[in-house]
C-alpha cells in the first residue's frame, strides 16, 4: 500500500508540475521565418523587361526633385546626373549601377543577440504598426495617442512570439513635445524590450540623437561595424525626395545604419491608375532613392520598399486588401529581387473603423500577399486600422496570433520520414483512426498551427462563457500579456547612461509641439 500511495502521490505532483509548466510566465519568441515556399510571380519576363525600361526613361527623361538639399545636388551632378534646379536627370544605368554596391542582405543586431535578425534573401522580419497618431480600445475607445499607449505596444510586440521585431513609431505620443518624444520613444524600445528596433527620421538632427543613444546602448565600436538599426524613408511621391528624410538617410547611411527606401503609393492619386504604371513609377523612385544612399555611403545597408494602396474613386479615402495592390505588391518583389536588394512590404492592413469582419478580411489578403511576394521586412504586421490613422490593442494581439500562420505556411512541406507518416498509415490501416496511433503521439504538439486567441470551444461551453466575440477575447489577451509582462535585463549602468542623455537633451531646448 506504501509502494501505491507513492507512486499516487508521485503522479499527482506531475500533474502539478505540469499545470505549474502550463500556467508560468514564459516569453516565446520565433525565429525570424525563412521560406522553404517559392515566391509568386505574376509578370513575365517581357513584362518586366518593360517596365525596367520604362522606369529608365522615367529618370533620364522626367527625372526626380530632391527638394532643399544642395548637398545631395552636388552628389548627384559629381556621379554624372544632369542637375537642373533641383530636378535630377540620371543618364540610362547610372542608378541601376549605383544600387549594385548596396548589400543583398544583412544582419540587424537586438541588444540581446538571440533576437538579432537576418533581413534579405529567403527571411521575412515581421514589425509592429508605425505612425498612428490614434489609439482605439474597447475600454477608451478612439483617441489620441499618449506615451503609455506606447508603452503598452512596445511591451505587446515584446511578448507577441510570432514577432520578429520592436519597430518605431508605433503610435504618435501626442502628450510629449515633437521635438523631444523620439528620445521616449528609443528610450521605450530600447529599455522594455531587447527586439532590433527603429530610429528617429522627422528631423536630421533626431537621427543623429538615435546614433548616439544606440553608442550607449551597444557601444560606438559595435555600432560603428554593425548595423543596430532600420529606419524608414518616405519617399513623397510621386518622385519627389524632400530634405527631411533625405537628411536623415543622409546621417543613417554615413553610419552604416539601414534605411528603408519606400514610394507611399496611393493608386490614383499619387501614382497612375494602372499596376504597369504604378509599377514604372516605384521602379524609378526605388532606383534613384537606393542609388542615392550609395552614394552617400557605399555599402549602406537598404531595403526597397513599396507602401501601396488604391483610392476609392467616391469618397477619396484610401482602400486595403485589393487585388490591384496585390499585383503591384507582387510585381514590386519580382523587381525588388532583380536589383539583388531586401523587399519591404505589406502589413495587416485595413480601411475599417473597428477590429470587425472588413478588418479581417482586409488584413489576412494583405498578410499573405506579403509572404507569397517574397517580402523580408514587413512592418505595419499588427495593429493597424482605419488606414494606418489608428493603433489598436485589440487588433494587435489579433494581427499577432495570425502572424503565426505565415511561419507554418512559409515552412513548406515536410517530406521527411517523418513527414511521409508511412508507419502511421501501416498502423492505422483502412476503417482505422490516427488519433491513438504512435506517430499522432509523437507528433501532435508541433503538427498544426495553434491559435492563442480564437474560440474553437464547443457552444455549449462558448455559451457558458459569456458569449465572448474575438475583440472580448483579444482585449482580455491584451490584459493578459500586459500584466505577466517582465522587463528583459539591462546593465543598470547602461540604463542610467540613457536616462541622463533623454534628461540631457530635453532639457537643451524649449518643448514644440508645431
Amino acid at each position: 500500500m506504501a509502494e501505491v500511495g507513492e507512486r499516487r502521490r508521485a503522479r499527482g505532483g506531475g500533474g502539478a508540475a505540469r499545470r505549474a509548466e502550463r500556467t508560468a510566465v514564459r516569453i516565446e519568441v520565433a525565429k525570424y521565418i525563412e521560406r522553404n515556399i517559392p515566391n509568386y510571380e505574376v509578370l513575365n519576363e517581357e513584362a518586366l523587361a518593360i517596365i525596367e525600361a520604362n522606369a529608365e526613361t522615367v529618370l533620364e527623361e522626367i527625372g526626380v526633385a530632391f527638394v532643399d538639399n544642395p548637398a545631395a545636388l552636388k552628389r548627384w551632378k559629381d556621379a554624372g546626373a544632369d542637375v537642373e534646379g533641383e530636378r535630377v536627370r540620371l543618364p540610362k544605368g547610372l542608378a541601376r549601377k549605383l544600387c549594385k554596391t548596396a548589400p543583398s542582405s544583412y544582419i540587424q543586431h537586438a541588444r540581446n543577440p538571440e533576437r538579432s535578425v537576418e533581413i534579405g534573401g529567403g527571411s521575412m522580419v515581421l514589425a509592429p504598426v508605425y505612425g498612428p497618431p490614434f489609439v482605439r480600445d474597447a475600454m477608451g475607445g478612439r483617441r489620441y495617442a499618449t506615451m503609455e499607449d506606447f508603452e503598452k505596444f512596445v511591451k505587446l510586440a515584446y511578448m507577441s512570439k510570432w514577432m520578429h521585431h520592436s519597430g518605431g513609431t508605433v503610435c504618435e505620443p501626442t502628450d510629449v513635445a515633437v521635438n523631444k518624444r523620439h528620445l521616449d520613444m528609443l528610450l521605450a524600445h530600447m529599455t522594455l524590450s531587447d527586439k532590433p528596433f527603429m530610429g528617429s527620421v522627422t528631423e536630421p538632427s533626431r537621427a543623429q540623437d538615435s546614433v548616439e543613444m544606440c553608442q550607449i546602448l551597444f557601444g560606438k565600436d559595435f555600432v560603428a561595424e554593425n548595423t543596430v538599426m532600420t529606419s524608414l524613408i518616405n519617399i513623397n511621391s510621386p518622385l519627389t525626395f524632400d530634405s527631411t528624410m533625405m537628411g536623415a538617410l543622409e546621417i543613417y547611411a554615413e553610419n552604416n545604419q539601414a534605411t528603408i527606401i519606400s514610394p507611399f503609393i496611393v493608386g490614383g492619386a499619387m501614382a497612375p491608375v494602372s499596376v504597369a504604371g504604378t509599377l514604372t513609377q516605384v521602379t524609378a523612385e526605388i532606383l534613384a532613392g537606393v542609388a542615392y544612399s550609395q552614394l552617400v555611403r557605399p555599402g549602406a545597408p537598404v531595403i526597397a520598399g513599396a507602401f501601396v494602396t488604391s483610392i476609392d474613386m467616391n469618397s477619396g479615402a484610401p482602400t486595403f486588401g485589393t487585388p490591384e495592390a496585390a499585383h503591384i505588391t507582387y510585381g514590386v518583389g519580382q523587381i525588388v529581387r532583380r536589383l539583388g536588394l531586401p523587399y519591404r512590404s505589406a502589413g495587416s492592413f485595413c480601411g475599417s473603423k473597428l477590429p470587425d469582419a472588413q478588418a479581417g478580411y482586409e488584413t489576412a489578403n494583405s498578410l499573405n500577399v506579403g509572404l507569397l511576394a517574397g517580402v523580408n521586412f514587413m512592418l505595419h504586421a499588427a495593429g493597424w486600422l482605419e488606414g494606418g490613422l489608428v493603433a489598436s490593442l485589440e487588433k494587435f494581439v489579433m494581427d499577432a496570433d495570425q502572424l503565426g500562420t505565415l511561419h507554418h505556411l512559409a515552412r513548406g512541406i515536410d517530406v521527411s520520414e517523418n513527414g511521409q507518416a508511412m508507419d502511421a498509415i501501416r498502423e492505422v490501416g483502412p476503417g482505422g483512426h490516427y488519433l491513438g496511433c504512435a506517430h499522432t503521439q509523437a507528433n501532435f504538439k508541433d503538427a498544426f498551427w495553434r491559435t492563442d486567441l480564437l474560440d474553437y470551444k464547443p457552444y455549449e461551453t462558448w455559451a457558458e462563457e459569456g458569449e465572448r466575440d474575438t475583440v472580448t477575447l483579444a482585449g482580455a489577451r491584451v490584459e493578459k500579456l500586459l500584466r505577466d509582462y517582465q522587463a528583459p535585463p539591462l546593465d543598470p549602468v547602461t540604463r542610467e547612461a540613457l536616462v541622463a542623455y533623454v534628461a540631457n537633451k530635453k532639457a537643451s531646448e524649449p518643448d514644440a509641439f508645431g
